[in-house]
């Protein structure tokens, strides 16, 4: 690498565009808008920040919701910096499509379990710019080559005894120009990666200083609080208002396009006042849909070929020549995400005419264009300060922006001028859609004479939330909303004659992807089917599976990884069986085996449950093994108990005591194995949740000859 030391700052900012933006600073909620950098900051790039006070800042592109992106993104850049731990600190990235999107959707945002496989050469690369430029400064300095400089623990040392921190050269490296690009570190030099560091959000979230948007408080902020219509697109036609308007602290009543907005003091004043309201409502044209027709109806259209997404071999002939043929029809329900914080934003006019948003905005781009459009302004104009968020499971990430909207439409219409902070109740995240779609699979599958399977037919039914959508055009492909097909038109499985069909079905009930999207019900499936299908050739579930991927290696190795740690084949007391499914989603690959027994309830009992997770990498293994223990508990919550159910049109369930979800003595035992890998970073956030409910069916099948083909497990395990 060769290094030129420049004569001014003066180029460097010019040429880097740094004066645009300044990086890694705190900006306390009370004083936004007042940049607090460190004296002197080195600014190499959009990513991190390093202070004469020797904090290095590092600026995370994508939301915290739990999931650990803020770790993983510090592992990463003070690896490359050989910096001390206690230096780091991590700050949200401003929305700011042209410097922080996200390559695999082209607009600034975190979902599809990509925070850590879009950062990693992104972010060692930044690093690997930072450090050069730091050695090149104290070369420059000490007068001493740039190859006789080290860096441990946050100090720069040269064999003659002289040494310094970072902060002493901060100053020197603005001036620094690479004329090469710095090469990142080799997997063997690695300080960081791969070992268990502390989180760095850990303290905040345990000494409640951690800054949610259900935490935020600001001088003369009003509380929203929004009564919503019983059926969805219904409409506010007239209010009374007169109730809410006699409890304390309850400011204005006003329509918005969501129902009627009431402003108050805090939240309880805001809430009894939306509770006090009377609304007549107009739903023409929204009663009819209930949730028992759309399942007789999406059945019917499986008996039917859909638009093929997979097509090998020759169905149909290996079909009727099949010695044995099975059939089975699987049902899926709508589902809640459900989050600990319900959807909230906060929502001020600032100085300069534009807006700012503070809210746990898992796509800035979108929310940032569509708060835009309500409001009259420039996108530019809408700044979106990014919070902490108590979970999301994808719920939080709208392809229409609808939060943004929501609050933005408040803030236009209401009299107010202060901030307002828009919140919804847990009803209204129960009621309010935005499901994981209905589906049903219908699939048949061929044995020939020998026991080997030679025909494999699905069929897939469900609505589409890329329909219509700003990611229409990358994700429906020749008809095929890919999103429903993922999991089973990519199906492993050395099967000569495999076909794969879908039918879109338009509803009108706001549906989104859920944690692991398609794979939340392909996974299902598709794995217990093919057990069904060991069990008619006479072949072990474990043994079938490791035949039928004998090309697929990093399958094999999670498969085979997982069995051995929970003794697969191995005896069980009586009243206990193991049940196994494997499965690949963005790009990671999980398998599970768990013991059951029965439940005092009727339902399975799920006692153990040993994971085994290829996902490239291992940034931070502890977080890898929680993803994946929290990924198998709400995937235990969904296909147990999870279910939303409409009676013309009206949503039956309201909070938790009707949409139940697994309570914390519910949860198993899990040992968490990570693969070694030498494969990029792939995602964690998502694939421990498509494996777990299709190794506990599998499970169940064995312990009673009981066949799960409707979820959950609740309504359709007898006694239950």
């Amino acid at each position: 690498m060769t290094i030129a030391f420049a004569p001014s700052r003066r180029a460097f900012v010019q040429a880097s565009g740094a004066t645009a933006l300044v990086l890694g600073v705190h900006i306390p909620l009370g004083n936004r808008g007042k940049a607090v950098a460190a004296e002197a900051a080195f600014t190499p790039n959009a990513f991190v920040q390093i202070g004469a006070d020797n904090t290095i800042t590092v600026v995370c592109k994508h939301i915290e919701f739990g999931q650990g992106p803020y770790t993983g993104v510090a592992t990463i850049l003070a690896d490359e910096l050989d910096a001390d731990w206690n230096q780091i600190r991590v700050v949200s990235a401003p929305a700011d499509v042209e410097k922080y999107a996200n390559s695999a959707f082209g607009v600034q945002g975190t979902g599809g379990s990509t925070a850590m496989a879009n950062s990693w050469d992104q972010l060692r690369t930044a690093g690997a710019e930072a450090r050069a430029r730091l050695i090149a400064a104290a070369a420059a300095a000490w007068n001493v080559g740039a190859g006789e400089i080290t860096i441990d623990n946050g100090v720069l040392k040269h064999s003659d005894g002289k040494s310094g921190t970072f902060g002493e050269f901060v100053d020197g490296a603005t001036r620094v120009t690479l004329t090469a690009p710095a090469t990142p570190k080799t997997k063997d030099a690695y300080r960081y990666i791969g070992k268990h560091v502390p989180k760095v959000d850990t303290v905040s979230k345990t000494n409640g200083t951690a800054q949610y948007t259900i935490d935020v408080k600001l001088p003369d902020m009003l509380t929203c609080v929004i009564a919503r219509p019983p059926r969805f697109a219904g409409k506010a036609k007239s209010f009374d208002a007169s109730g809410a308007l006699t409890i304390k602290g309850v400011k204005e009543v006003f329509t918005v396009p969501q129902g009627v907005a009431v402003l108050a003091t805090g939240y309880w004043p805001a809430r009894k006042g939306m509770e006090a309201l009377k609304v007549e409502w107009d739903e023409s044209g929204t009663e009819g849909r209930g949730t028992e027709g759309l399942m007789q109806e999406f059945k019917k259209l499986a008996d039917d070929k859909g638009v093929v997404a997979r097509n090998d071999g020759d169905i149909d002939g290996a079909l009727s020549g099949a010695a044995t043929i099975i059939e089975a029809t699987y049902t899926f329900p709508y589902l809640a995400h459900a989050p600990m914080e319900p959807n909230d934003c906060v929502i001020r006019r600032t100085a300069d005419g534009g807006v700012e948003m503070l809210f746990g905005s898992q796509m800035p781009t979108v929310d940032q264009a569509s708060a835009a459009k309500v409001l009259g302004l420039d996108p530019k104009k809408v700044s979106i300060t990014t919070l902490l968020a108590g979970g999301s499971f994808g719920r939080r990430a709208t392809p229409s922006g609808d939060m943004a909207i929501e609050a933005a439409d408040v803030l236009k219409a209401a009299k107010h001028q202060g901030p307002i902070k828009v919140i919804w109740t847990r009803e209204d995240d129960i009621k309010g859609g935005r499901y994981r779609p209905v589906f049903v699979h219908k699939l048949k599958g061929g044995v020939d004479k020998d026991g080997k399977i030679v025909a494999w037919q699905q069929v897939i039914v469900g609505q589409s939330f890329m329909k219509g959508s700003p990611f229409e055009s990358a994700m429906l492909k020749d008809g095929v909303d890919v999103t429903m097909v993922e999991g089973a038109a990519t199906l492993p499985y050395q099967i000569p004659n495999l076909e794969v069909s879908a039918h879109i079905v338009e509803v009108g009930v706001p549906t989104l992807w859920w944690r692991s999207v398609g794979s939340t019900h392909t996974a299902y499936s598709t794995e217990t089917f093919l057990d069904e299908l060991a069990a008619l050739s006479g072949t072990d579930p474990l043994e079938i599976r490791r035949q039928l991927l004998a090309k697929h290696p990093r399958h094999l190795g999670v498969l085979n990884l997982a069995a051995e740690k929970a003794g697969w084949g191995s005896s069980l007391p009586d009243g206990k069986a193991r049940g196994i499914a494997v499965h690949e989603s963005f790009k990671s690959f999980v398998a599970q085996v768990v013991e059951v027994s029965l439940g005092e309830d009727g339902l399975p009992k799920v006692e153990r449950v040993v994971c085994a997770v290829d996902c490239g990498i291992a940034i931070n293994p502890e977080i890898i093994k929680a993803q994946m223990e929290g990924g198998i508990g709400y995937g235990l919550s969904g296909s147990l108990y999870g279910a939303v159910d409409l009676d013309n049109g009206v949503v039956r369930q309201s909070n938790f005591h009707d949409y139940r979800v697994l309570r914390i003595n519910e949860m198993p035992t899990v040992e968490v194995y990570i693969v070694p890998s030498e494969e990029k970073p792939t995602g964690v956030g998502e694939p421990g949740v498509p494996p777990i409910a299709p190794a506990v069916a599998n499970a169940w099948a064995k312990l009673t000859g009981q066949r799960i083909h409707d979820l959950p497990f609740s309504r359709f395990v007898p006694n239950a």
